[in-house]
């Protein structure tokens, strides 16, 4: 009985009925079956590398310093020396030219070499900056890495040396067009290699005034021991032997050898164990360049 009496039997019947759960028909809408699909968080080699090779072009052609230095730079070398040698100076390196028309391959490696040290700063500025952390903890390969840093500085330096090229003619060398691949192609083997080189050095030094003594001891003397500057013929033997052994030497010998005239004998190795070695020297500066991403060190970035 309750307080007033009523009969509390029907209520406490209701209360040990089993609960119902009331659906409601806009709520009651049955599950589809959604078929797992798994998504990879990893970009594809090409794109990541694509990226870096496209940023590197854009952030060197903005800094218009290093656009004017690595092309006004070696165009002062080859107008003084060149013109201040003029034809007092002649050898049979390349049919008995003065030494404005032989030292104009030594500049186009010029370009080249300068741009191979301009474009690899941003090795270290972009570890100042972050980004470079950034790349390598997000899912890239160090081969993408690396080769878009390289391939990036690969196509500037070749780009950078093709603008050379129309100066040849004013000079009175012949550039026929049949030879025009051929140009471009050790143009893209001289540099791809000593932009490896240079990724080597600025991935394990930490400071911009680091890595430009070191290119002045190792690239600069890498390019006047080339054949460049000077003839190997008439050179002091530890002279000589040293430029035998500069693989740098081997690309600007096969340059000589598609700007020289039909039947002119060009001094030096062959054109093919010119290729043999420049192309060798490429693979070396590349493997080299990727070990050093990879090592694990202080100066690293690991």
């Amino acid at each position: 009985m309750s307080l007033d009496g009523s009969d509390a039997l029907p209520n406490s019947h209701m209360a040990h009925q089993p609960s119902r759960a009331i659906a409601d028909p806009a709520t009651t809408v049955p599950r589809l079956a959604v078929p797992a699909t798994t998504v990879s968080a990893q970009p594809s080699f090409l794109l990541s590398m694509g990226t870096l090779w496209l940023r590197e072009i854009r952030s060197f052609y903005r800094q218009r310093s290093r656009v004017i230095g690595g092309l006004a730079t070696p165009l002062v070398f080859w107008l003084l020396l060149g013109s201040g040698f003029g034809t007092s100076m002649r050898t049979s390196a390349a049919g008995g030219e003065n030494y404005l028309q032989f030292f104009y391959p030594g500049t186009v490696a010029l370009v080249v070499l300068f741009t191979a040290i301009f474009s690899n700063i941003s090795v270290i500025e972009d570890r100042r900056e972050g980004f470079l952390l950034s790349v390598l903890v997000a899912p890239v390969s160090r081969w993408a890495l690396v080769l878009g840093k390289v391939m990036g500085a690969t196509t500037i330096g070749v780009v950078q040396g093709l603008l050379f090229l129309p100066l040849a003619p004013l000079m009175g060398m012949s550039v026929s067009l049949e030879r025009i691949p051929a140009i471009l192609a050790v143009l893209l083997v001289m540099s791809f290699s000593l932009t490896g080189l240079g990724f080597f050095f600025a991935w394990w030094l930490n400071s911009v005034q680091g890595f430009h003594s070191v290119m002045n001891v190792v690239l600069m003397p890498m390019w006047m021991l080339s054949g460049a500057v000077f003839p190997a013929e008439g050179a002091s033997a530890w002279v000589k032997w040293v430029m035998f052994v500069n693989p740098l030497t081997y690309g600007i010998t096969a340059f000589r050898h598609y700007l020289a005239p039909a039947g002119v004998e060009i001094a030096g190795p062959s054109i093919t164990t010119c290729w043999a070695v420049a192309l060798g020297f490429g693979v070396v500066t590349l493997a080299a360049a990727f070990y050093q991403a990879n090592r694990s060190s202080p100066e690293s970035l690991s």
